[in-house]
C-alpha cells in the first residue's frame, strides 16, 4: 500500500477532509472527500486529463480528472479523480459480463474522435510492453509453462478493425448503483480496435472469475479477439516473473489453458 496524500496534496486540490485507502486494483488510491487519489502525473496522465476534460457522456459515468487549485493536473506527485456511487458487480453472474462490455462500448464510442497521442509510445511498465507483445511490436521469450499456448494462440490472430483509444482494463474498473449509468474509472489508455479491449474482458472472465465458455457467443466479441487478450495478459504474467514478483505462474498457465479451451483453442 502506498503512502496517503500528504495534507499539501489535498489542499491543492481544495479537499480538507482526511484520506481514507480504496480496496482493489495496485493498493494504491486514497479517496478524500468527493476525490479519489493515486500517485501520478507522468505525460500520460496530463494528455488524458485534457482529453477527458468535458467528455460527453452517454450511457456512462466517468471519474473525470480533476485540476488543482492551480490549474495543473498533478501535485507533488498525485493526481484526483471525481469518486463515483458505484460498487463492482457481482463476478459470478453472467450478465456482469455483458454489462461491463456494454459499458466498454458506450465510452468507447465517446472517445472515438481522439488522436493517438505521442505519449502512449514512451510506456515501459509490464502492461505496455505485454501490449506490444500482443501485437507482434516486441518479442519476448516465454516462460516454458506459456510457451506452447502461445505459439497456438499466434496462430488464430487477426485483425481486430480500427484502432481508436479504448479502456485496455475494464475489468474491475466499471461500477454499478441502482438508477445510474454505470461508471468507468482508472482509465487504461491504449491504441488498439475496441474490440481488443473487450476480448480483455471475456479473457479475464474465463480465467479468473470461471465465468461459462458460452460467454464467449453471448457477448459477440470475436474470438482471436479473446486469444489476442490471453497474449496480453500471458505476456504481462512473463514480465512480472522475470522480475522478480512473486507470481505462481503455473496456476496462471493453468487458467489461460481453461481460458483457451473454453474458445476452442
Amino acid at each position: 500500500m502506498t503512502q496517503p496524500p500528504p495534507t499539501s496534496v489535498l489542499r491543492a486540490f481544495g479537499v480538507e477532509e482526511q484520506p481514507r485507502s480504496l480496496p482493489g486494483g495496485q493498493g494504491s488510491s486514497w479517496v478524500a472527500g468527493t476525490l479519489v487519489f493515486k500517485p501520478g502525473g507522468d505525460p500520460v496522465h496530463e494528455w488524458l486529463a485534457v482529453a477527458l476534460d468535458d467528455l460527453a457522456t452517454d450511457g456512462f459515468r466517468l471519474a473525470a480528472p480533476v485540476r488543482t487549485r492551480h490549474g495543473t493536473w498533478s501535485w507533488e506527485g498525485y493526481t484526483a479523480t471525481r469518486w463515483l456511487e458505484g460498487r463492482e458487480p457481482d463476478p459470478t453472474k453472467p450478465s456482469t459480463w455483458l454489462d461491463v462490455l456494454e459499458a466498454g462500448r458506450a465510452f468507447h464510442r465517446a472517445v472515438a474522435h481522439l488522436d493517438r497521442p505521442d505519449c502512449l509510445d514512451v510506456r515501459e511498465d509490464w502492461w505496455a510492453v505485454a501490449d506490444r507483445v500482443a501485437w507482434g511490436e516486441h518479442v519476448i521469450r516465454f516462460r516454458s509453462e506459456l510457451a506452447g499456448l502461445g505459439r497456438r494462440l499466434q496462430r488464430v490472430l487477426e485483425p481486430l478493425g480500427t484502432p481508436q483509444v479504448v479502456h485496455a482494463d475494464l475489468t474491475g474498473n466499471i461500477l454499478f448503483s441502482p438508477g445510474l449509468p454505470p461508471g468507468v474509472i482508472d482509465v487504461s489508455p491504449l491504441w488498439r480496435p475496441p474490440a481488443y479491449a473487450e476480448g480483455v474482458v471475456v479473457a479475464d472472465a474465463l480465467c479468473w472469475q470461471d465465468a461459462p465458455p458460452s460467454l464467449v457467443d453471448q457477448s459477440g466479441v470475436p474470438v482471436p479477439a479473446v486469444a489476442r487478450a490471453l497474449l496480453f495478459r500471458m505476456a504481462t504474467t512473463n514480465l512480472a516473473v522475470l522480475s522478480g514478483a512473486g507470481v505462481d505462474v503455473r496456476d496462471e498457465a493453468r487458467r489461460y489453458d481453461h481460458a483457451a479451451a473454453a474458445i476452442g483453442i
